[in-house]
């Protein structure tokens, strides 16, 4: 993990409380935007998924992620925050479960965004090597939950830190 932020002067306006989902979705749009302010995050030499903090206060955190086509978060939420996901880079691939069938999935290809809520549970990876995506959590993240299906069908979530690297607990 990389820590580089950013001051809050630079980066587009932001209202000095908790967003909503579709506010989110419209900030991250706009700081996807603006690569100046997060293209020195950006690096694919890490031999795994690179994740980088931009800008951190009491309202928001945000993130740069770096993807390849192995790098795969594993099912996960964001406890109680709200989220949006903003593609600058090729493309990322997003899973949702679905009780007592396979995951609905999606590729969020360059120039696309997306939000949720707080209960929103999902699995990310990169659908083309080389993808960049930002991501902006609101309240910022502090604790996330990580899933695993146990072979009898038994889905268990487990507590991580917001600064923990998301990755499989189990296979596909």
């Amino acid at each position: 993990m990389t820590t580089d932020t950013v001051a809050v002067t630079d980066l587009p306006e932001l209202p000095g409380r908790v967003l909503t989902p579709k506010e989110l979705q419209t900030w991250v749009s706009s700081l996807a935007a603006r690569p100046e302010l997060w293209e020195s995050l950006v690096r694919h030499d890490t031999g795994k998924r690179h994740y980088a903090s931009l800008y951190r206060d009491s309202d928001i955190d945000v993130w740069v992620l770096c993807w390849n086509v192995e790098d795969d978060t594993g099912w996960h939420d964001h406890d109680i925050s709200s989220g949006a996901v903003a593609v600058v880079r090729g493309a990322v691939s997003e899973a949702n479960p679905r009780m007592g069938g396979e995951p609905v999935t999606r590729v969020v290809g360059e120039g696309r965004a997306f939000a949720f809520g707080p209960d929103h549970i999902h699995r990310m990876a990169g659908a083309v090597d080389g993808s960049v995506s930002i991501h902006a959590y609101s309240p910022p993240l502090w604790r996330m939950g990580q899933y695993s299906i146990s072979p009898s069908g038994v889905l268990r979530r487990h507590a991580v830190s917001y600064a923990d690297e998301l990755r499989p607990l189990d296979p596909g």
